[in-house]
């Protein structure tokens, strides 16, 4: 009888033991699928972006994160989507839709999809960034939190969490086997 008591506390603890290191592996492939969307992305010449205004909506809604890829200016078609720096300085990033690619004067009429009239001034080519191939919606944020000082480190909290949970999940097992 005392021995059947004991073999259902050791499969007890050998099932806690299993959750225990599976939650800590989900928390590892939770945060590296995480990070590959931000990181790898840009091996590809891919640059991110989060969308803060409405201006593109219901194309593109505010929260979203977007992936430009760069683009030769002469190759970028009306009615695409291209993001955009808008003064020399490179201060502030423009996603809007192109009305007309003015190849011989090197501009581009853009217009946000919610503007009611295009954009007043037209965007020189040196601004281009790229064209928007995908947009995320929601992601942006998570982009900006997890790219934030804080963000990295709430990152390696939860691997950190995740590695010690899976060896805590471990542990016991040698001593189930024996």
């Amino acid at each position: 009888m005392e021995r059947k008591i004991r073999e259902k506390t050791k499969q007890g603890h050998s099932r806690i033991r299993k959750v225990i290191s599976a939650t800590g592996i989900l928390l590892l492939v939770a945060v590296i699928a995480l990070c590959s969307l931000l990181v790898v992305p840009g091996f590809f010449g891919y640059h991110m972006y989060h969308v803060v205004s409405g201006s593109m909506e219901p194309a593109i809604s505010v929260g979203s994160l977007i992936y430009v890829k760069e683009e030769a200016p002469e190759e970028i078609k009306e009615e695409e989507i291209i993001a955009f720096y808008s003064d020399q300085e490179g201060t502030g990033i423009i996603t809007h839709r192109v009305v007309k690619n003015n190849v011989v004067s090197g501009t581009f009429t853009t217009k946000g999809d919610a503007n009611a009239g295009e954009d007043p001034m037209p965007t020189a080519y040196d601004n281009l960034i790229g064209k928007v191939v995908l947009a995320v919606p929601g992601m942006g944020g998570v982009m900006t939190v997890m790219t934030s000082f804080y963000g990295k480190i709430a990152a390696a909290c939860v691997i950190a969490l995740g590695v010690l949970l899976n060896l805590m999940g471990s542990a016991g097992r040698k001593a189930d086997r024996d």
